[in-house]
């Protein structure tokens, strides 16, 4: 993990973007991969927009990746992949 990112120091795209599948404002969960091309980012919510959106950075995509997936195994869901075409 990586104290300080330079995510903001270029234009940041949206990597992946996965939701549970839940319409429910208690259990909606949404995980992000985030990159400026040279640092990761991974951001995740449970619940709606006005829940709290946790962050993560990281120095490599192969970090970022693994944290992801770790994200997306400990909830059992219908994980969708929402990651907008490129």
């Amino acid at each position: 993990m990586v104290s300080s990112c330079r995510l903001y120091d270029a234009p940041v795209r949206t990597v992946e973007h996965w939701w549970d599948g839940s319409w429910s404002t208690l259990w909606r969960r949404d995980v992000w991969l985030l990159t400026d091309g040279t640092s990761w980012r991974v951001q995740w919510r449970e619940g709606t927009d006005e829940a709290d959106l946790q962050t993560r950075d990281y120095r490599d995509e192969a970090g970022a990746r693994a944290a992801v997936r770790g994200l997306l195994d400990t909830h059992e869901a219908q994980w969708r992949n929402l990651t907008p075409p490129q």
